[in-house]
């Protein structure tokens, strides 16, 4: 096991930023710290291309940091406990001691939060509720449903209900922000389905949301638009970094791509499921063993690591070859074994987060999914495709889904490519009881 700070020493390389200040231009030790927070059952392991973003613009990698909600779905109602599920309230207060423990570490007064989805939920909550004004710079919630998914009389109960109390209480005055703080939202134009007037998207076509495309906006904030971007792409797009880096750097980033490095130390967690909800929470005595594996055929070189996971739900650190191709094979009980294949990464990260499959496909037929986590896939506006084939079940409209999967109807073992508009991972085929997914970093 590696320590978090270990961790850090070893894979810093980027400088803060350099040269002359621009008005506005916050640089060295005026920058604050980052706190990126996630959304409804995510995990943290989404903002690691964003992180490869700040580092590649000189941000020091000391600086930034993502929590880890240890049960990430939202219960239906706020005030009934639900098992596995979080309230509002708890996760205020994970997010305050995470505020905490990162300006602890990293000397800094105050944080900037960057958050996802329902992570605008915690960050507002923390700041309007929590005391966090006292200890935050910045805000910025990316499509956050901050008026609501709907806005009914109707399960006032759900946190993401407009009408509800969380939410009216959010809302109410003149501003939505809090004062000291400076706040930034990024939504789409029309492209989120969790922003959207009509309930199509949520399984009740035709019934008004009472929810326009503007949700997401905040009055006293600054509001802006990412035209064509999905739910999570407001977050996770390069656009979406280029808002972030300005609003919190005081100036456009240099670059939107991610600098390589020579050196890269992979780690993360690694966490399963309970009560069919995806949890952040250790998947001790889980089996992970990695394999370096061929770029064109998917068969693999050779095993590069292996480890039992502890309480602490580590499985690194790996030191990663900056070229590879890798597949991570999970074994857990109560699981089927789970292959995820991962194209080359780009730089360092302590984010890079496993799950295993909650389940094996159905049926006799071998099957490959394909997700992409930091986006939805788009008829229309993406390339994707399993063996040259366009998986089934990805919905037509507004794109609302990041996982597919395709039956294959011959035998393993064989290589089969899978394709995210200009990413490609070629993957190995296994049998029936086994998971195969292609996770694309894009």
């Amino acid at each position: 096991m590696i320590s978090r700070r270990l961790f850090l020493a070893a894979v810093l390389g980027a400088a803060l930023l350099a040269g002359c200040a621009a008005p506005g231009e916050r640089q060295g030790d005026d920058l604050p710290a980052i706190v990126f927070v996630h959304g409804n059952g995510d995990t943290a392991a989404l903002w690691h291309t964003t992180i490869w973003r700040f580092e590649s613009n000189g941000y020091d990698r000391r600086l930034l940091h993502a929590i880890d909600f240890a049960n990430p779905l939202a219960r239906a109602d706020d005030a009934a406990a639900q098992e596995n599920r979080s309230s509002a309230a708890q996760q205020r207060e994970e997010l305050a001691a995470k505020v905490a423990e990162v300006k602890r570490v990293t000397g800094r007064a105050k944080v900037a939060l960057v958050g996802n989805s329902r992570g605008g939920n915690a960050i507002r909550n923390y700041l309007k509720n929590g005391g966090g004004a006292a200890h935050v710079s910045h805000a910025v919630l990316s499509g956050t449903p901050n008026h609501g998914v709907r806005a009914a009389d109707d399960g006032l109960g759900n946190e993401f209900n407009g009408r509800g109390p969380f939410l009216t209480q959010l809302n109410a005055g003149a501003n939505e922000v809090v004062e000291g703080v400076k706040f930034l939202t990024l939504r789409s134009d029309t492209n989120d389905k969790y922003a959207q007037p009509d309930g199509r998207f949520l399984g009740q076509p035709g019934k008004p949301t009472n929810v326009s495309y503007e949700g997401p906006a905040l009055k006293g904030a600054e509001n802006v638009v990412l035209p064509g971007l999905d739910h999570r792409e407001v977050a996770f797009h390069p656009r979406a970094f280029a808002e972030m880096y300005r609003f919190i750097a005081g100036r456009a980033p240099r670059q939107l791509d991610m600098a390589p490095e020579a050196t890269i130390i992979l780690n993360g967690k690694l966490s399963g499921y309970a009560n069919r909800g995806p949890t952040n929470l250790p998947l001790a005595g889980a089996q992970l063993e990695v394999f370096e594996v061929s770029a064109s055929s998917g068969e693999r070189i050779a095993r590069v690591h292996a480890k039992t996971i502890g309480s602490d739900g580590l499985w690194g650190p790996l030191n990663a070859r900056p070229e590879a191709y890798y597949e991570f094979v999970i074994t857990a009980q109560g699981y089927p074994v789970t292959h995820i294949y991962r194209s080359p990464f780009a730089r360092s990260s302590e984010f890079v987060h496993l799950r295993p499959a909650a389940s094996a496909p159905a049926g006799q037929s071998s099957t490959v999914s394909i997700t992409r986590p930091r986006g939805y896939l788009g008829h229309g506006r993406d390339t994707f495709t399993i063996d040259g084939k366009v998986p089934p079940g990805v919905n037509e409209g507004v794109p609302g889904v990041s996982f597919a999967t395709l039956k294959l109807d011959d035998p393993p073992s064989r290589a089969v490519v899978a394709v995210f508009n200009k990413e490609r991972i070629t993957v190995r085929n296994w049998p029936a009881a086994h998971a195969v997914i292609a996770e694309f970093h894009d």
